[in-house]
């Protein structure tokens, strides 16, 4: 945060690092009495605003039909989020704005009814030279911690114990020790909560660099205990840093996928990705993945599998491979995920040499469980090198290798 300044010369440092005259919106077509509140303020006091920040905007009243009005008038997107609470977002260029009626008889009593002192800074778009600080937020900012605004206010909704966690590896803000108790305290109170919006701040929290730790944090704490998280998994988790991804191999494009998926998988069985009402895609890979992270701890190494195994290992993984690979150790690792990157890599990215419509015309073949037999017959033989990828007469030999698998069949 910016040091000892005067309370006004913060203000307009905050401003100016805010640079209102690049948003979709210009604050003048904003109501009297509208603010900015939230994370977009927490972040420039900070220093750590994005180009293009989600602004949370609080107006007098009518969030809902200021959006829609918006919308229309700049070319852009209304969601409603809230009905009964007036909150609605609006999506345009590439900006998202959340706009909120406010909530109370002023903006003070809207912010004291806030998460956390860091989220309840505000700054009056008519006066932006002022900062609103009901609860103490500048002081905790200033003090290094993440403070909840009360315990009533957590219990409110019980999402905000969550986010408390996330917030804090986020922003590198330790805990207040009485915030700490209070979500230990009423950890189980996170069940209450819709599932969809506990698996979104799990995929906030595991997408962050410093995401292994909250969750592990949460785990330790029982915070996901209702929803059936691993009890097993503090201690692979600790292991999924942006330092074993680098011993891995992973660039960072490759982390910023990987390392949130190997978190969850790690820490969620797709059991409890169904109660969190996580997508069936998700489920399903997380199922392979803990199937195969259990198979290949109790083998001395993945090169100890058979070829069909093997085969079935890459084919099942052939997208997520590198988030296997963040559980395994970084000398298995590294070469593994130099043959990944190579598409031509016939083990890596199996496919049969030919398909199924070549291997009826050739071998006058009907549709059926047998042709899908050599279809992965041939795939193994390609993928362990005994048919050739390059060679001209990589189509003859792949149709004789089928001549005698078939030929061997119908002995």
């Amino acid at each position: 945060m910016t040091g000892e300044l005067p309370p006004d010369e913060l203000a307009r440092r905050v401003w100016h690092r805010l640079a209102p005259e690049g948003w979709p919106v210009s604050p003048d077509a904003l109501p009297p009495g509208s603010a900015l509140v939230g994370g977009a303020v927490r972040d420039a006091l900070l220093g750590r605003l994005g180009s293009r920040p989600d602004l949370d905007l609080v107006v007098p009243a009518g969030a809902i039909g200021l959006c829609r009005r918006l919308a229309q008038r700049l070319g852009g997107t209304c969601v409603v989020l809230d009905q009964p609470r007036d909150i609605a977002r609006l999506v345009v260029n590439g900006w998202t704005l959340d706009l909120a009626g406010r909530d109370g008889p002023s903006l003070e009593s809207d912010l004291q009814r806030r998460d956390y002192t860091a989220n309840a800074i505000a700054l009056r778009l008519d006066n932006p030279t002022v900062l609103v600080d009901p609860t103490g937020g500048l002081a905790d900012l200033a003090a290094g911690r993440l403070a909840a605004v009360s315990e009533a206010n957590l219990l409110a909704d019980p999402l905000r114990l969550l986010r408390g966690v996330r917030l804090s590896h986020t922003l590198d803000l330790p805990l207040a020790a009485l915030s700490q108790d209070w979500i230990r305290h009423h950890a189980q109170t996170l069940g209450q909560v819709a599932g969809e919006r506990v698996f979104t701040e799990l995929e906030k929290l595991a997408a962050d660099p410093r995401g292994h730790q909250g969750l592990a944090w949460s785990l330790r704490h029982n915070l996901l205990a209702a929803w059936g998280a691993d009890p097993n998994a503090g201690r692979p988790l600790t292991g999924l840093g942006p330092e074993q991804a680098g011993a891995c191999g992973l660039d960072a494009s490759e982390r910023a996928w990987a390392l949130p998926l190997a978190r969850l998988a790690t820490l969620l069985p797709p059991a409890a990705l169904g109660r969190l009402r996580a997508s069936r895609q998700w489920q399903q890979r997380s199922a392979r993945l803990r199937c195969w992270w259990q198979e290949l701890e109790a083998r001395p190494g993945p090169e100890a599998l058979a070829e069909p195994r093997r085969l079935q290992l890459h084919g099942e993984l052939e997208a997520d491979l590198p988030a296997l690979l963040l559980r395994l150790p970084p000398a298995v690792a590294r070469p593994w995920m130099a043959r990944w990157r190579q598409p031509e890599d016939c083990l890596f990215h199996p496919r049969s040499p030919l398909d199924g419509r070549q291997l009826q015309q050739a071998l006058n073949l009907p549709p059926g469980p047998l042709l899908g037999e050599l279809i992965r017959h041939l795939t193994l033989e390609r993928a362990f090198g005994r048919i050739p990828v390059a060679d001209p007469a990589a189509g003859a030999v792949a149709i004789h290798t089928a001549r005698a698998w078939l030929s061997r069949r119908r002995d």
